[in-house]
């Protein structure tokens, strides 16, 4: 089993996803920025890491959103999700042909890899929750 974090960054009421280069597993699907977890980091560590090598940014990890398993033809993963925080740095494609902000509710718009569909409806739900509660606070 291979665990990999990644990334659900926010700005303006929008989430930031990148789409994979043409090549290899999961060519041109989108997702959110991340990657392996290396021997000895924690996740966090993984997921600062990752993304200064993905994007040229400095973050700060946050909140656990969840975590997602799925078994693919050449390898079984753990995804695991944290909401991150821009820090700094100017957003530079490295690994991701694109990145996007888009509204959670586009999300589904969107082709990503099947471990990363349930955080994608994790998402979906949230904001739908803070929606109702905003219409309807009691």
């Amino acid at each position: 089993m291979i665990t990999v974090t990644c990334a659900v960054i926010e700005k303006d009421g929008k989430i930031l996803i990148a789409r994979r280069k043409n090549q290899g597993h999961f060519a041109n699907k989108w997702e959110f920025p991340g990657g392996k977890l290396e021997s000895g980091e924690t996740s966090e560590q993984c997921l600062q890491r990752e993304l200064f090598e993905e994007l040229g940014i400095e973050a700060r990890v946050g909140q656990f959103i969840g975590a997602s398993t799925f078994t693919y033809d050449h390898a079984a993963i753990t995804l695991l999700a944290f909401k991150c925080l821009h820090v700094s740095g100017e957003l530079t494609l490295h690994e991701h042909e694109e990145i996007r902000w888009v509204a959670a509710a586009e999300l589904t718009d969107y082709d990503f890899p099947e471990a990363d569909i349930p955080i994608v409806k994790l998402l979906m739900k949230d904001i739908k929750i803070r929606t109702r509660d905003l219409i309807n606070p009691f």
